[in-house]
């Protein structure tokens, strides 16, 4: 029904302000009694085979929602209710900012594919928190960066703010070092303020009472020797993961009219090198870390080549769009009766 009756109309209209005009629907329809019964039911797949339990926390499934679609906490509660296991926040910034120029995002419709140039657009770490202390229940990432105007060698400053802010809303963190879409961020991702930024936040994690475990989200768009270096630095802070991967830069292979803007790419072109960057970094380190798996699943096939290359859990945005909350159902039937068919054989 989605996609052959829902998107269609969704699809006439600019992405920025469907997405918005979306959340205030999903928002609207929470609020008619029975309703998030009725869409639990419908698309909550429930089975003791789909938990997962990593660094400290049990996922009753292992699809999630990635960072990017509720950036500002605003609807993670109702977007639970869709089927996911868990949904991840952000980019959130210290302080609120307007992000890039409109128009900054673009549906490559023949690619099935998005073109983005947010540039971390939110209402800062605190407005957020707000929100987060009316958390129901559902299992939240938080996904931070460092303002615009802030300059690289202050960066870790940001990242501790917002860290602070949110330690006690969050069930774990994400370092985001990769966006494309923020001047020289992905210069953070180099060894040595990579290791620096990431020992910091390891060294006030240990502080805490109840301490959260700390991710970094790549980009696909790294070398071997590259991906290499990232191995290292995860073993050497002990840091509890990897997010592979964020947007890429890349245009390769695209045929929408749209290929040519600015920004970072996601969905089905980025399939691929995602699931490269996971199996090369599961088989180097000898599965040494938990991978979230990200970038360009649309369909069942492309999530369990995901799992399979070595990802612990996987995270739709692009697909969600494209295929709809069915997908989400999809996932966790297939993953329900590929473990059955096992115990069968």
């Amino acid at each position: 029904m989605y996609k052959f009756f829902v998107r269609p109309i969704l699809f006439q209209f600019d992405p920025e302000s469907i997405h918005h005009f979306t959340f205030a629907l999903v928002r609207f329809i929470h609020k008619i009694p029975g309703l998030a019964f009725l869409l639990r039911k419908a698309y909550k797949v429930s089975h003791p085979s789909l938990e997962k339990e990593l660094f400290g926390i049990t996922f009753k499934n292992p699809v999630g929602l990635a960072a990017g679609f509720d950036k500002d906490a605003k609807l993670f509660n109702e977007l639970n209710n869709f089927g996911f296991g868990f949904i991840e926040i952000g980019t959130l910034t210290p302080k609120p900012q307007e992000g890039n120029p409109k128009k900054r995002l673009f549906r490559l419709k023949a690619d099935q594919a998005i073109i983005n140039r947010m540039g971390f657009n939110n209402g800062g770490v605190t407005s957020a928190v707000e929100r987060l202390k009316h958390n129901k229940g559902v299992l939240v990432g938080g996904n931070i960066g460092k303002n615009k105007v802030t300059p690289n060698e202050e960066a870790i400053e940001d990242y501790k703010q917002c860290f602070h802010a949110l330690c006690s809303y969050v069930d774990y963190f994400v370092v985001n070092v990769s966006s494309p879409n923020t001047p020289n961020l992905r210069e953070l991702q180099d060894k040595e303020p990579l290791t620096k930024l990431l020992q910091v936040l390891k060294d006030e994690n240990a502080l805490l009472t109840n301490p959260k475990p700390i991710l970094l989200k790549i980009a696909p768009d790294l070398s071997n020797d590259q991906l290499l270096d990232i191995i290292t630095i995860v073993k050497d802070t002990k840091i509890d993961g990897v997010i592979a991967t964020n947007t890429t830069i890349s245009r390769e292979g695209l045929t929408s009219e749209h290929k040519t803007e600015m920004g970072g790419l996601s969905g089905k072109p980025l399939s691929s090198r995602s699931t490269e960057v996971i199996r090369f970094l599961a088989e180097k380190s000898n599965k040494a870390f938990p991978i979230i798996g990200v970038g360009g699943i649309h369909s069942v096939h492309d999530a369990l080549e995901k799992l399979d290359a070595g990802a612990d859990l996987i995270q739709l945005y692009t697909g969600f769009i494209y295929e709809g909350p069915i997908l989400v159902k999809r996932i966790n039937k297939a993953l329900v009766n590929r473990y059955l068919a096992s115990k069968k054989g």
